[in-house]
């Protein structure tokens, strides 16, 4: 598994803020820090004082800061990419390389003596990675992250998505994308509308967001984009990426008997791997509550993302649960309880089959 991450703008928040909120996040599980430091306005000493102080702290709390730079950073700070020495002074675990180099640098800077991580960018869409990868760089040092995007409607599809990443999956590496929280208004530019990777997340609360990924399986950890995210959203977002299943939210019709609700709520779902294009069948409820009476109700046509239960109209599948993939015309054999809550229907997807989830309102 991974690591979750918060982003942290010193330069637009005050230090008592930071040591707040990177202590809550930690009591969530968040084990790694994002910050910028792109370019140095004013006091030089003083803002590189400021920012190891805050990646110090974050340190005691056992949170690694990977430090977002570019190439006109090193001629300002006059450091050379073959030795790091001054980012390990500053605290941080690696550099995120906002804008890369020719590829032969980003792989010596891979072999640094600090064992920090160089994180390259992974949204460009170019052979950026192939390019590094031909000058043999150490690759336990090399890890890879995606870009946020602050402009409504910039962020990235989910075909682009998919594409780019993969290249950096087939060999391996480290990648790590961005969720945005809905509450957090401070990021690197005055502007922002969120800050996420994909631009279907804009909107949508951050557990969707991190349930979304974590089906894809393709991302290893997982940042929230802008500060300050609320203890709400930093619980959410932990209980969806470390929960033992995924889980998909729902909403249940307030008439159904006790039984629907416990094999909707209470049970380990197992998506039964012979697939139907109409829905996720998850059989196990069917052997347990086999004894159980399920009266027929609500079995008008079924539509995307209902969540259906066999009534006792269909003898030894009574009590089996879907989840529909499509509408569906209903015989009056399946009870519609509920359905997954409108922004989580495309999750359904993302599920496997023979992989396990949860439903919970």
């Amino acid at each position: 598994m991974g690591k979750l991450g918060v982003s942290i703008y010193p330069m637009k928040s005050t230090l008592e803020d930071n040591k707040r909120y990177l202590e809550l996040a930690r009591k969530y599980g968040f084990t790694r820090i994002f910050t910028s430091l792109l370019e140095i306005e004013g006091d030089a000493d003083e803002v590189i004082r400021y920012f190891k102080t805050i990646i110090e702290y974050g340190n005691s709390l056992g949170m690694a800061t990977i430090l977002d730079i570019n190439p006109g950073l090193f001629k300002q700070l006059k450091v050379s990419y073959d030795d790091l020495k001054f980012f390990k002074d500053l605290g941080a675990s690696g550099l995120r390389l906002d804008i890369g180099f020719s590829g032969l640098e980003e792989a010596l800077m891979t072999k640094n003596d600090y064992d920090l991580k160089i994180e390259v960018n992974m949204s460009s869409g170019t052979r950026y990675i192939e390019n590094i990868l031909s000058y043999q760089p150490d690759i336990e040092n090399l890890y890879a992250s995606h870009n946020f995007y602050p402009q409504k409607y910039t962020g990235l599809s989910q075909a682009h998505f998919e594409e780019t990443t993969a290249l950096f999956n087939k060999h391996h590496i480290h990648t790590a994308a961005f969720v945005t929280s809905q509450t957090g208004k401070l990021g690197p530019w005055p502007v922002q509308s969120g800050l996420c990777t994909l631009e279907q997340h804009r909107f949508l609360p951050i557990e969707t967001q991190v349930t979304h990924y974590r089906l894809m399986g393709t991302i290893d950890d997982l940042i929230i984009g802008n500060a300050f995210a609320s203890e709400e959203e930093l619980k959410a977002m932990s209980a969806a990426y470390f929960s033992p299943h995924p889980i998909l939210p729902v909403e249940l019709f307030e008439d159904i008997s006790e039984i629907e609700r416990k094999i909707v709520l209470d049970e380990i779902h197992l998506y039964r791997g012979d697939r139907s294009e109409y829905m996720v069948r998850s059989t196990q409820p069917r052997v347990k509550y086999k004894k159980e009476s399920i009266h027929p109700h609500h079995t008008e046509t079924i539509q995307k993302g209902d969540l259906v239960i066999c009534n006792d109209k269909l003898g030894q599948y009574k009590g089996e649960l879907h989840i529909a993939l499509k509408e569906m015309e209903n015989d009056g054999d399946r009870n519609i309880v509920g359905h997954l809550k409108e922004e989580a229907v495309f999750l359904v997807d993302y599920l496997k089959p023979w992989s396990t989830f949860r439903l919970s309102l």
